[in-house]
């Protein structure tokens, strides 16, 4: 893939990024969630693509924008899938919690796995450990075999998951280890990928989030060399339904090359507010200044980018 081509995703994370922070606290998750959807339509429109979204906001009768199946970019240059979250953790948002951000991942056509909208187990973790996780294993053997893998103490170890009724008693087992936990409100792509970076606090994720998440979370941790087992748990019977239609099985388990296929993905993500991964948006009062990473496999490059954006005289 165009190095360039990358690089314009990156004013589209952006764009979406500083149009959703500006509703920051304001407590109308749907009006910032709306705000990035349209700043990152628009800034895809003019770029020198022919994408097709694989994993958006939804099908087009639930999503009046970036649905599942939308045609983005002019029409001009290379077929590409793309998966995309405007904005993850519009709560957080809405309400001025930790962790958002606005990111999109890219492959050629029939990279990204098509999933339905629904949940998946997973299991994610960084180079270092990546060959050492199974999804069936009870939890405990997963946390000494990563901090073996990592060098570190069991009681050094730190597992991330989502702040749900549903992992309760995942919870409590790895508290039975020693090992810390940390939990998040919302947004456990940032929290996968967080896994690969050596800064970060952030050891293993676990436990069930969604499966859009999955996929747009497996392209960065494959860039860095980062290790996820997921396993689809659909909700009910319409899950079911459509995941028979796109070929997928309720049991198998599927790993990260079933995920994101092949050596031309890009992950691009801007931060909204601060995380595990980015600095959010900040306001000055003649410029914005954004944090973004953009990633491509075929190089191995990673791009840490800090971006002032100069306001008007008139603004």
């Amino acid at each position: 893939m165009d190095k360039n081509l990358a690089l314009e995703f990156v004013r589209v994370t952006e764009a979406a990024a500083i149009e959703s922070a500006k509703h920051i606290g304001k407590g109308d998750g749907k009006a910032a969630d709306g705000a990035a959807v349209e700043a990152m339509r628009q800034r895809f429109n003019a770029i020198d693509f022919s994408g097709t979204i694989v994993i958006g906001e939804g099908k087009k009768d639930e999503a009046p924008e970036l649905y599942v199946g939308e045609k983005l970019g002019n029409g001009n240059g290379p077929e590409m899938d793309i998966a995309v979250d405007p904005l993850e953790c519009t709560d957080s948002v809405a309400y001025g919690r930790y962790n958002a951000i606005a990111v999109i991942a890219t492959g050629p056509k029939g990279s990204l796995m098509q999933a339905p909208d629904t949940y998946m187990e997973k299991l994610a973790v960084g180079p270092k450990a990546k060959d050492v996780i199974d999804i069936d294993a009870p939890i405990q053997e997963t946390i000494v075999k990563v901090a073996r893998a990592l060098g570190k103490d069991v009681s050094d170890v730190t597992v991330s998951m989502l702040d749900r009724p549903r992992h309760d008693e995942l919870i409590r087992t790895i508290r039975s280890t020693g090992a810390r936990i940390r939990l998040v409100t919302d947004g456990d792509i940032a929290i996968a990928v967080a896994t690969c970076v050596a800064e970060s606090p952030i050891d293993i994720l676990v436990g069930s989030g969604g499966s859009a998440e999955s996929v747009l979370a497996s392209v960065a941790l494959k860039i860095l060399g980062g290790n996820m087992l997921t396993r689809f748990a659909p909700r009910n019977d319409a899950d079911r339904e459509e995941m028979v239609k796109l070929g997928l099985q309720e049991g198998k388990i599927y790993g990260i090359e079933d995920l994101a296929k092949g050596n031309e993905l890009t992950f691009t993500a801007t931060g909204v507010i601060d995380g595990p991964l980015l600095k959010g948006v900040v306001f000055n009062p003649d410029h914005i200044t954004t944090h973004s990473v953009v990633m491509r496999s075929v190089s191995g490059t990673i791009r840490h980018l800090e971006t002032q954006h100069r306001l008007s005289s008139s603004s």
